[in-house]
């Protein structure tokens, strides 16, 4: 069975007015001083966010649980550091980015400017297991349609400096600022997806190959597929949904490929297409179908979903967990719908983070 982690980003607030703070160094000061996730937090682009990473996992509830333990032990360094942490994939106060003072980091915002501050939001990514790079390509090429249901089911960022922005997911539009962001073309080979990135880094427009920042890619540092189309999740439950569901659409495009079926051959510009509609939709209207790529209700999308990978799904033990976690979400809704309903019951943003706080723990 394959393994699967995730990398998670959370916001740094303080737990009272919801307003960000940039304590990213004194939390992980104190992770230092009492061993505590000291192998499992670590810093990013700016003071005001905090990333951990779980460890590769065959379970679900074992995933679920080392999210949960995460999540906690993050709240737990925040509160000592005088703050919290959200898990909101964008901060819907108005926010000064505080960038961490690291080489690698300064050149990007020499570099991007402007595009470099907009960056301050928190992603989910999902690392699933491969034998070889060049079954990861041949997986990568076969993700590409299904990469925007995921988008859609994870979506948590309708608030932007203040503002509704009428997205479900606004975290992806600012990342696609990024000039080597997005989705790709057909690689066909290992070796054709290695060149492509060696001619990125050689344009000189970014600085090394953990700057390509595909929709899913190989891992720089694991021999895993990335997938990093998900904003981090309000609840710990959709961030496993999105982790069981990534691990059986890997799992369903490596036995397509090891089969001799061909991957759908959509153009770069429909699956853009696709990617901002789940964006801009969520879970609330209609997707782009993945086959088909025309309009359908989200729920049929999702149940499509769930046809195409459902062998995968019950191979590993994880189909009535996807179906149960699924019929949940379109009952209640993902983050994006959350925090709207949050706003319209308080009339405030503020309130809106604080409540958020307390649901990252839930």
């Amino acid at each position: 069975m394959r393994t699967v982690g995730v990398e998670e980003e959370l916001l740094l607030v303080d737990a009272d007015s919801g307003e960000p703070k940039a304590l990213s160094a004194a939390v992980l000061a104190r992770a230092a001083e009492d061993h505590r996730g000291q192998d499992v937090f670590q810093e990013e682009l700016f003071g005001q966010m905090l990333e951990f990473a779980t460890h590769p996992q065959r379970d679900m509830a074992d995933l679920r649980a080392e999210i949960v333990h995460c999540r906690k032990e993050a709240a737990l360094l925040a509160g000592e550091a005088g703050g919290a942490v959200a898990a909101l994939a964008t901060c819907p106060l108005p926010i000064t980015p505080a960038l961490t003072r690291r080489e690698r980091y300064e050149w990007m915002a020499g570099q991007f400017g402007t595009a470099t501050h907009d960056q301050l939001v928190c992603g989910c990514h999902v690392h699933v297991a491969v034998e070889s790079d060049e079954e990861g390509v041949a997986v990568i090429d076969r993700l590409r349609p299904w990469l925007a249901v995921l988008r859609a089911i994870s979506a948590n960022s309708p608030f932007w400096q203040g503002q509704d922005t009428g997205y479900a997911g606004y975290r992806s539009r600012l990342w696609a600022r990024c000039p080597s962001s997005g989705p790709t073309e057909l690689f066909g080979s290992a070796e054709r997806y290695h060149r492509q990135v060696a001619d990125m880094v050689a344009s000189g427009v970014i600085l090394d190959g953990a700057m390509v920042y595909f929709d899913a890619r190989l891992s720089a540092k694991h021999p895993t597929v990335e997938i990093r189309v998900a904003d981090v999740c309000l609840r710990a439950a959709t961030t496993v949904l999105v982790a069981a569901l990534a691990r059986a659409l890997v799992e369903t495009a490596a036995r397509d490929w090891r089969a001799g079926r061909p991957p759908l051959d959509h153009s770069v510009s429909l699956l853009r297409m696709a990617a901002w509609h789940a964006a801009h939709s969520g879970l609330d209207k209609d997707l782009l179908d993945p086959v088909t790529m025309r309009p359908r209700p989200a729920e049929q999308v999702l149940r499509s979903l769930l046809e195409h990978s459902g062998q995968a799904l019950a191979d590993h033990g994880d189909a009535a967990l996807a179906e149960e976690a699924v019929a949940e979400l379109m009952r209640r809704g993902n983050g994006a719908r959350e925090q709207r309903l949050l706003l319209e019951q308080t009339g405030s943003l503020r309130s809106v983070v604080t409540e958020c706080v307390r649901r990252t723990q839930d």
